[in-house]
């Protein structure tokens, strides 16, 4: 009786570690539509993959995209130390044909040879926002402003310059792109900062009942700003979730209709 207790256990224990295996490596694109009242064109579709670290952006993740798409984002944490730079420019060259890439730095971008890497980035044509930001002019001549800061972990973001940047570009509708989600507790209403991108956490990668060591990802709103937090698509050192699945985005950015 004992040994078949035991043996349930054993193959309960193999199917639950496969399950999470499987989670880790899944390929998900989670489709968020978010409205603002401001938003200065009928809609913009943005891709977000955060956090890819060891995996491969494959041709079977950008058949999942069938949308025509305006910008690609990489949320940071774009590789780590067990991976190497043809890996890194293989991935790169896939998001490529969905759309022009955005960079933003992340803890384990900078556990690389970091000069190696923005060099690679820029010869991809990949735009690098660095506590930099940059426009995309809409059909009727507004403004979409990306605002990016580099890594808070390391210390590294100055989101005073990335907003004096933003300022000399002018009006327009603002978007932050901040690999690590806190970087909402530090803008103000002055900043006119509208939604931010984030990821860094990995919804806490393996949560027990519910119970992660960091939320899981999601589309959030505090003092009328709209972040949407990723889960991620790839993991660092244990290959492994549960409760908070791999997942990427298509995000459509909307000017809210009027109530009639």
């Amino acid at each position: 009786m004992l040994s078949i207790v035991v043996g349930l256990l054993l193959l309960i224990g193999i199917l639950i570690l496969v399950y999470m295996i499987l989670e880790a490596f899944a390929y998900r694109v989670r489709r968020v539509d978010i409205d603002f009242h401001d938003f200065p064109q009928e809609q913009m579709r943005v891709f977000f993959i955060s956090d890819i670290h060891n995996r491969t952006v494959t041709e079977k993740l950008i058949k999942m995209i069938p949308e025509k798409i305006d910008i690609v984002i990489v949320g940071g944490d774009l590789t780590d130390k067990r991976v190497p730079f043809s890996r890194v420019e293989q991935n790169i060259t896939q998001l490529k044909r969905i759309a022009p890439v955005y960079f933003v730095w992340g803890n384990n971008d900078y556990r690389v040879d970091y000069k190696h890497l923005d060099a690679l980035l820029l010869k991809l044509g990949v735009t690098i926002l660095d506590n930099t930001s940059v426009q995309l002019e809409t059909g009727n001549g507004e403004k979409i402003i990306i605002v990016g800061i580099d890594d808070m972990s390391l210390r590294r973001d100055r989101l005073d310059l990335a907003l004096q940047d933003a300022q000399e570009l002018g009006e327009g509708f603002r978007i932050l792109i901040s690999h690590n989600p806190r970087a909402i507790k530090k803008i103000k209403p002055a900043d006119q900062i509208k939604f931010i991108l984030s990821g860094h956490t990995h919804g806490g990668q393996i949560r027990l009942f519910g119970w992660g060591l960091y939320e899981k990802g999601s589309l959030i709103e505090e003092d009328q700003v709209k972040q949407l937090v990723s889960n991620g698509f790839g993991t660092s050192k244990i290959p492994l979730r549960l409760g908070a699945p791999a997942e990427t985005h298509v995000i459509t950015l909307r000017k809210q209709k009027p109530n009639i």
